[in-house]
Protein backbone atom coordinates (compact mmCIF):
# COMPACT_ATOMS: atom_id res chain seq x y z
CA UNK A 1 0.00 0.00 0.00
CA UNK A 2 1.56 3.43 -0.77
CA UNK A 3 2.31 5.81 1.75
CA UNK A 4 -0.08 8.32 0.78
CA UNK A 5 -3.00 5.92 0.79
CA UNK A 6 -1.81 4.81 4.28
CA UNK A 7 -1.60 8.43 5.33
CA UNK A 8 -4.94 9.54 4.28
CA UNK A 9 -6.72 5.97 6.38
CA UNK A 10 -4.59 7.17 9.05
CA UNK A 11 -6.40 10.51 8.88
CA UNK A 12 -9.74 9.41 8.23
CA UNK A 13 -9.94 6.70 11.11
CA UNK A 14 -8.79 9.48 13.37
CA UNK A 15 -11.30 11.87 12.30
CA UNK A 16 -14.13 9.40 12.76
CA UNK A 17 -12.96 7.81 16.36
CA UNK A 18 -12.93 11.48 17.72
CA UNK A 19 -16.14 11.77 15.89
CA UNK A 20 -17.60 8.94 17.35
CA UNK A 21 -16.15 9.78 20.99
CA UNK A 22 -18.40 12.22 21.50
CA UNK A 23 -21.16 9.87 21.48
CA UNK A 24 -20.12 7.51 24.06
CA UNK A 25 -22.17 7.42 26.75
CA UNK A 26 -19.39 5.41 29.31
CA UNK A 27 -19.39 7.78 32.26
CA UNK A 28 -15.36 6.60 31.94
CA UNK A 29 -15.25 8.65 28.65
CA UNK A 30 -18.48 11.23 28.93
CA UNK A 31 -16.90 12.99 31.67
CA UNK A 32 -13.42 14.08 30.26
CA UNK A 33 -12.20 15.75 27.45
CA UNK A 34 -10.72 12.67 25.43
CA UNK A 35 -8.66 13.92 22.75
CA UNK A 36 -7.60 11.13 19.52
CA UNK A 37 -3.93 12.48 18.80
CA UNK A 38 -3.46 10.29 15.97
CA UNK A 39 -4.18 6.65 14.34
CA UNK A 40 -1.52 4.23 12.85
CA UNK A 41 -3.41 0.72 10.79
CA UNK A 42 -1.56 -2.01 9.97
CA UNK A 43 -0.83 -2.66 6.28
CA UNK A 44 -2.97 -5.19 6.03
CA UNK A 45 -6.25 -3.44 8.00
CA UNK A 46 -6.60 -5.48 10.28
CA UNK A 47 -5.24 -3.78 13.07
CA UNK A 48 -5.01 -0.01 14.38
CA UNK A 49 -3.20 1.95 17.29
CA UNK A 50 -5.31 4.63 18.27
CA UNK A 51 -3.27 7.16 20.39
CA UNK A 52 -5.35 9.42 23.14
CA UNK A 53 -5.05 12.26 25.42
CA UNK A 54 -6.77 13.36 28.59
CA UNK A 55 -7.09 16.91 29.36
CA UNK A 56 -5.20 18.21 32.21
CA UNK A 57 -2.36 15.96 34.30
CA UNK A 58 -4.18 12.62 34.73
CA UNK A 59 -2.39 10.52 37.13
CA UNK A 60 -2.12 7.01 36.14
CA UNK A 61 -5.42 5.62 37.77
CA UNK A 62 -7.20 7.95 35.61
CA UNK A 63 -5.28 6.89 32.30
CA UNK A 64 -5.93 3.22 33.20
CA UNK A 65 -9.48 4.23 34.19
CA UNK A 66 -10.22 5.59 30.53
CA UNK A 67 -8.32 3.11 28.78
CA UNK A 68 -10.27 0.70 30.41
CA UNK A 69 -13.29 2.43 29.20
CA UNK A 70 -11.90 3.38 25.56
CA UNK A 71 -11.48 -0.74 25.65
CA UNK A 72 -15.18 -1.25 26.93
CA UNK A 73 -16.35 1.24 24.00
CA UNK A 74 -14.26 -0.39 21.11
CA UNK A 75 -17.20 -2.57 19.85
CA UNK A 76 -19.24 0.68 19.32
CA UNK A 77 -16.01 2.75 17.92
CA UNK A 78 -15.60 -0.21 15.29
CA UNK A 79 -18.91 -0.08 14.68
CA UNK A 80 -19.19 3.58 13.95
CA UNK A 81 -16.01 3.22 12.07
CA UNK A 82 -17.45 0.45 9.85
CA UNK A 83 -20.71 2.38 8.64
CA UNK A 84 -18.57 5.69 7.93
CA UNK A 85 -15.22 4.41 6.38
CA UNK A 86 -15.68 2.19 3.39
CA UNK A 87 -12.92 -0.63 4.38
CA UNK A 88 -12.30 -3.95 3.67
CA UNK A 89 -11.92 -5.30 7.04
CA UNK A 90 -13.02 -2.80 9.90
CA UNK A 91 -9.66 -2.58 11.64
CA UNK A 92 -9.43 -4.20 15.78
CA UNK A 93 -8.67 -1.36 17.88
CA UNK A 94 -5.83 -0.81 20.57
CA UNK A 95 -5.22 1.91 22.43
CA UNK A 96 -2.43 3.80 23.92
CA UNK A 97 -1.96 6.70 26.28
CA UNK A 98 -0.13 9.98 24.59
CA UNK A 99 2.02 11.80 26.49
CA UNK A 100 3.46 14.10 24.06
CA UNK A 101 1.19 16.80 24.51
CA UNK A 102 2.47 16.93 28.00
CA UNK A 103 6.08 16.17 26.82
CA UNK A 104 5.93 19.41 24.41
CA UNK A 105 4.62 21.48 27.19
CA UNK A 106 7.37 20.59 29.18
CA UNK A 107 9.76 21.10 26.78
CA UNK A 108 8.63 24.71 26.10
CA UNK A 109 8.01 25.98 29.62
CA UNK A 110 11.59 24.45 30.18
CA UNK A 111 13.14 26.85 26.78
CA UNK A 112 11.09 29.70 28.65
CA UNK A 113 13.06 29.44 32.00
CA UNK A 114 16.57 28.99 30.49
CA UNK A 115 19.03 31.78 31.21
CA UNK A 116 19.65 33.51 28.27
CA UNK A 117 23.22 35.28 27.71
CA UNK A 118 24.23 38.13 25.42
CA UNK A 119 24.97 36.05 22.18
CA UNK A 120 28.41 38.89 21.45
CA UNK A 121 29.32 37.65 25.07
CA UNK A 122 30.66 34.46 23.67
CA UNK A 123 32.10 35.90 21.16
CA UNK A 124 34.93 37.75 23.18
Amino acid sequence: MSGYRKERINDEVTRTLADALRSVKDPRIAERFITITQCRVSGDLKYARVFFSVMGKPDEAEIKEVKKGLVSASGYLRHALATEINLRVTPELSFEYDDSIEHGAHIEQLLKNAPMGDPSEDEQ
